[in-house]
């Protein structure tokens, strides 16, 4: 029992102050969060302000500065539940397929005659001046459609294609229409992701709920309305074809014509072409500028193909109007006065800076592929959070000094032993939440609080032990060696039965369940280490500096 390995004893201490030195920050939370803010806000070009400079010196930048994420019920923030309209996607991919269907169609225009896009709902029609060739039309189109690449829709095309009369009809197929909601889906959590974290959050949750919703909660944000600003905007950004400005909304814009409103007062309605001249989906960048006037706006950047779009319709539209359209409304119709052919330009409008450096955090995360509906909504005040937060160190410190004081009444000197490597153990558990990058949430600290009860439970295995070979007359080193050999396997089958059940909440969980799970599982791994190592080391070395013939337990 005496002869514990030097290594080992210098691997223990390692472990316990690479633990305190990675648990430290925490101690000190808001000073660090300070810190961290104020050098990722200098590394991304801000201004070396006294009050940036004073945050990031507060803390020595040798010493580490990760921190236990907090989650929304902690630091408050911003709850908000939303469902997805997949439906609306449908005619945008049928709009997509006139180019297309028209190219095919025109080059043998001897054999099909004119081709006309004709008014449909949900279906793409399309009629051709010779009815008599509508079988070979058909063909012809078909060869637009692509098999549909998923397991349930094996075999199935994206379009079925039709024949009524002298009009070919294109409508989307079922299988391609589950396709294209699991794509929509996708995309809007990635875009609602990109979005969140351009604003510069901590931690949001993002996560699909069944075939059409999507769970938003951001920790830190002032409001759920705030949260809505960011994401609730499809941002859809498309550059049309000004056709002429009307006054009313009621009045007939023509065949592929739409009527779009300006954001701008007195300015009435646009009619615009249908399909766009340029997408917003071509944008590679979009930033805060200032124009000739010094009056914010909002850059922006196409990519090769956008660019080689966007010059050619400039270079022959010179002196028309260009209306940019966001989200269905024109939010500035400049007259072209050049081609501009580098593929970038300002968007100019009635923006105040803020609202400029909001559109272009939209325009780089993407648009939304269709609109959302707002199913549920909450705020949770940092008063709150605070509370809560307080209420779990009350409960912390309650279940620490009751533990302390039962262990040292119960085992005496091993007792006091048991509550310095419980302390450690804290420690590390608060060290590893911190390195793994892990969102503290209020079952989180219930876990913490579980901790504490399940970390003496080996050291009591192995001191009632070790009081067991006492009375059988062992001596103090034998009694505690024995005490240690005989308790261990109990120990490590007590604790791996909990640590399954922690990874199976882990797995089968989802929010504040998974919380729970983490700060339990590692509660388990870092209990055990301290009551079968660090304890043990106590112990050895108390016995080696005094050497008792007797010892109390």
């Amino acid at each position: 029992m005496l002869h514990f390995p030097l290594w080992k004893q210098i691997l223990i201490w390692v472990i316990c102050l690479a633990g305190l030195a990675f648990a430290m920050p925490n101690a000190f939370y808001t000073t660090v969060e300070q810190h961290n803010d104020a050098v990722v806000a200098l590394e991304n070009g801000e201004a070396e302000t006294p009050e940036l400079l004073a945050a990031r010196d507060a803390w020595p930048s040798y010493l580490p500065s990760a921190l236990v994420n907090l989650g929304l019920d902690l630091r408050g923030g911003a709850h908000v539940l939303v469902e997805v309209n997949v439906a609306e996607v449908y005619q945008d991919r049928l709009d997509a397929m006139w180019p297309g269907v028209r190219d095919i169609l025109r080059e043998q225009k001897e054999l099909f005659g004119t081709v006309r896009l004709q008014e449909g709902e949900n279906q793409l029609r399309v009629r051709i001046g010779n009815a008599e060739a509508i079988a070979q039309a058909v063909i012809e189109v078909n060869t637009l459609t692509r098999p549909v690449v998923s397991l349930t829709g094996a075999g199935a095309r994206d379009f079925e294609v039709s024949a009524e009369g002298d009009e070919i009809v294109l409508v989307l197929s079922d299988a391609e229409k589950i396709s294209t909601d699991d794509r929509t889906m996708l995309q809007s959590l990635e875009i609602i992701r990109r979005r969140v974290d351009e604003a510069g959050t901590r931690e949001p949750t993002i996560q699909r709920q069944g075939a059409d919703r999507i769970l938003i909660q951001v920790p830190g944000i002032g409001s759920a309305e705030e949260l809505l600003e960011l994401i609730g905007r499809t941002a859809k950004l498309t550059f049309n074809e000004v056709v002429r400005q009307v006054a009313s909304p009621d009045e007939n814009p023509g065949l592929n014509n739409i009527i779009v409103p300006s954001v701008n007062e007195g300015e009435g309605y646009y009619v615009v072409k249908r399909a766009p001249v340029v997408g917003g989906e071509m944008l590679t960048d979009a930033s805060t500028q200032f124009d000739q006037n010094g009056n914010p706006a909002v850059g922006f950047t196409f990519n090769v193909t956008g660019a080689r779009l966007f010059g050619a319709h400039t270079a022959a539209n010179v002196g028309q109007l260009f209306a940019i359209v966001l989200d269905d409304e024109v939010i500035s119709a400049p007259r072209i006065q050049t081609a501009i052919l580098g593929g970038s330009g300002i968007i100019t409008g009635r923006f105040t800076v803020e609202e400029s450096g909001q559109l272009a955090i939209l325009l780089r995360a993407g648009a939304l592929p269709a609109g959302i509906k707002v199913l549920e909504r909450r705020t949770i005040g940092p008063e709150l959070g605070q509370d809560s937060i307080d209420a779990g160190k009350v409960a912390a410190i309650v279940a620490m000094v009751g533990v302390v004081v039962f262990m040292v009444l119960s085992y005496g000197m091993f007792g006091v032993f048991a509550n310095v490597a419980l302390g450690l153990n804290i420690v590390l558990l608060f060290s590893l939440l911190t390195t793994i990058g892990a969102t503290l949430t209020l079952p989180g600290i219930a876990g913490i609080v579980l901790t504490l009860g399940m970390a003496v439970d080996a050291n009591v295995l192995v001191f009632e032990r070790i009081k067991e070979e006492l009375r059988r007359g062992k001596g103090p080193a034998r009694a505690i060696e024995i005490g240690y050999e005989k308790a261990t396997s109990a120990i490590i089958d007590a604790n791996v039965t909990t640590l399954i059940a922690a990874i199976i909440l882990f797995m089968m969980g989802s929010g504040p369940v998974k919380g729970f799970a983490v700060t339990l599982g590692l509660g388990i791994v870092t209990s055990v280490f301290t009551a079968i190592w660090v304890t043990r080391m106590f112990i050895v070395l108390y016995l080696k500096a005094r050497k008792p013939k007797t010892i109390e337990v």
